[in-house]
């Protein structure tokens, strides 16, 4: 007899995890481990614990690409655009913030509390043909919009070459 022939291949519905309060612990885990897993793979943001309440998420952002440069729109609703600090680079664009509580009450009996306070920073790889040094920042309506041209040699038309025959 091998060590395959002890396990029953054919009905997984025999072993039954889900009996019991261990067995619930034990999926609730695996339940919790495979969102976690979900969020980490489709790039979203995941909070593991309740302690890290206090620590704000980065906030979201878009990248585009036109045919003179590219546009970076970043979602920062709430805060005042002095709270902003952005630094570019030929090779990263960096946006950090502060959101401060404009008042604190420790009385408070929060029902649910989403709302966070507290620092950030948000980097991004930027393309070889970006021209970091004409990049410009505006800030409407709590969206920061971060337009950067592409070098004139990235934007030149490729010129088609004649193939010769050769003989």
């Amino acid at each position: 007899m091998s060590i395959r022939d002890l396990i029953r291949w054919d009905r997984p519905t025999d072993i039954s995890i889900r009996q019991g309060a261990i067995g619930q612990s034990l999926a609730s885990l695996q339940e919790d481990m495979n969102r976690l897993f979900d969020h980490f793979y489709s790039g979203a943001q995941v909070r593991l614990t309740d302690w890290d309440k206090n620590t704000p998420a980065a906030p979201s952002l878009n990248m585009t690409e036109t045919a003179s440069g590219y546009k970076v729109r970043m979602e920062v609703a709430g805060m005042n655009p002095d709270d902003l600090d952005v630094e570019i680079t030929s090779a990263c664009l960096t946006v950090k913030g502060e959101k401060e509580d404009e008042k604190k009450e420790e009385d408070e009996n929060y029902l649910h509390q989403e709302i966070s306070y507290g620092s950030f920073f948000r980097s991004v790889a930027l393309p070889e043909a970006a021209d970091y040094k004409k990049a410009e920042a505006s800030f409407r309506n709590g969206v920061l919009t971060i337009d950067i041209p592409k070098k004139a040699e990235a934007m030149l038309k490729p010129e088609k070459l004649q193939i010769k025959k050769v003989a």
